[in-house]
């Protein structure tokens, strides 16, 4: 994927309805952070290949050196998506945040959450959901942040369990079911049903490490092309109690009905699973063979040096190349998460204490660029040169320019006191593009994610 200008990313910020953002939230090492990699990769920042490996996010030698997000990171990324309109590939600004899964670092997750709309929630599939896995979306519901789920590690399924579709299935499945309990839990009722499930599309599946990654609509756009049937209708068919009958030709909720002498097998483990097996298997077996010929039937063709890969090398360029989890990710994003303008009027009432019905809660519910000046500072990040802090955060209304002087409330300001309460001119304005960051003279239209130095 091409990176962007600066002022390709500037006109897409006139442009709320293709902007979101969100955090990557999950149990320590269940891996948000080889995750955010092929998301990043997809941005062009790193290479496919990198993906996985080079855990992008992970900017702090500390980090790097204990393989463990400490402190959440923040990162502008423009993507482009096909929503199967007629228009193409459209491009989208996402500001992504990967956070912290040890529980003494949970702070930084309440504080990246305040300033995004929507998070992915990632479960490891051997593990199940974990107790830091409650702890982050409880804290997500709390903020009113919509949750998409990726279900990651799959290839440890294939690799070293050795598992078969149907016991892949159901583990899937209760990884989900645990999920969805959690969400009932702690569910707003003003944000709707947020119940993650495969057939809607909220629910990705794949491997962060190895960058491949696929949901329920993946597959069903393909079948849905060969069968006639619509794509919605074929993903409620590839999740739950449905089988395909070969003899009949039909769809039935029966896995073994009078005329078949043995069991059907689901839809998804014989047009998802199976397929995605059979092919990493027979990599990881020196099948030359067979992998080749599934190679070709979905249009893969090995180049160059990629010729003389073997083993889980060869596996992972395959993978990435048929099923990468980027794209999968990208879509799930687009299509599911909210947009700003939409997002800010149910998290209003989050956001900000004073009336409802006063300017500043008007400028946050309709995302008006021209309202009053409110910005949510989640963090200090220090310069490059480690002379100087910017002050990272979110404008949510009004518009934030360099020389522009505002009223800075401190972690101990008192609503009625000048307790902690500052008036200074912003000196410098900067979008985080990828681990640089990027002058601008503004940030406008307070759903952006606005840099800017500390003020003093």
């Amino acid at each position: 994927m091409p990176q962007f200008s600066l002022e390709q990313v500037r006109s897409i910020m006139d442009q709320t309805e293709k902007i979101r953002s969100l955090s990557i939230i999950a149990h320590v090492d269940h891996g948000k952070t080889t995750l955010a990699d092929s998301l990043v990769s997809r941005a062009g920042i790193i290479s496919t290949k990198a993906a996985g490996d080079t855990k992008f996010t992970h900017g702090r030698k500390d980090e790097q050196e204990r393989g463990v997000t400490i402190k959440s990171t923040g990162v502008t990324l423009c993507l482009e998506h096909d929503q199967g309109d007629g228009h193409g590939q459209q491009p989208y600004l996402v500001n992504l945040i990967d956070s912290p899964g040890h529980v003494d670092f949970s702070s930084e997750v309440t504080a990246a959450l305040r300033i995004t709309d929507g998070a992915i929630v990632v479960v490891d599939c051997i593990e199940g959901c974990a107790v830091q896995t409650e702890t982050v979306l409880r804290q997500a519901l709390q903020e009113r942040v919509k949750p998409c789920l990726f279900v990651n590690k799959v290839d440890r399924c294939i690799l070293e369990m050795q598992m078969e579709a149907e016991d892949m299935y159901l583990r899937f499945r209760n990884a989900i079911e645990n999920v969805n309990v959690i969400i009932a839990t702690y569910n707003d009722s003003s944000m709707g049903d947020l119940q993650v499930r495969p057939e809607l599309g909220n629910v990705a599946f794949g491997s962060g490490l190895h960058g491949w990654g696929f949901s329920i609509e993946t597959f069903a756009k393909i079948l849905s092309a060969k069968s006639g049937m619509e794509k919605s209708k074929m993903m409620e068919k590839l999740w739950g109690d449905w089988f395909y009958n070969p003899k009949k030709k039909v769809w039935t909720n029966v896995q073994q009905p009078e005329d078949c002498e043995e069991p059907l097998q689901r839809g998804f483990c014989q047009y998802v699973m199976n397929p995605i097996n059979q092919l990493i298997r027979a990599i990881m077996d020196k099948d030359s063979e067979k992998y080749e010929k599934m190679m070709a039937r979905v249009g893969i063709v090995l180049k160059g040096e990629d010729k003389n890969l073997t083993g889980k090398a060869l596996m992972k360029h395959v993978m990435q190349n048929w099923i990468n989890a980027g794209e999968s990710l990208v879509a799930m994003v687009v299509m599911k998460l909210p947009p700003p303008k939409l997002a800010q009027r149910y998290r209003v009432e989050n956001l900000y204490d004073g009336p409802m019905d006063d300017e500043a809660a008007m400028g946050i519910r309709n995302c008006d660029p021209s309202g009053p000046l409110m910005m949510y500072v989640s963090k200090m990040v220090p310069a490059a040169d480690k002379s100087r802090f910017y002050a990272f955060g979110r404008v949510f209304s009004g518009t934030v320019a360099t020389g522009q002087k505002v009223r800075i409330q401190g972690p101990h300001y008192r609503p009625g006191s000048r307790d902690d309460l500052h008036v200074r001119a912003i000196q410098r304005t900067v979008l985080m593009m990828g681990r640089g960051t990027e002058l601008i003279q503004e940030v406008w239209d307070h759903h952006h994610f606005g840099r800017c130095p500390q003020l003093h």
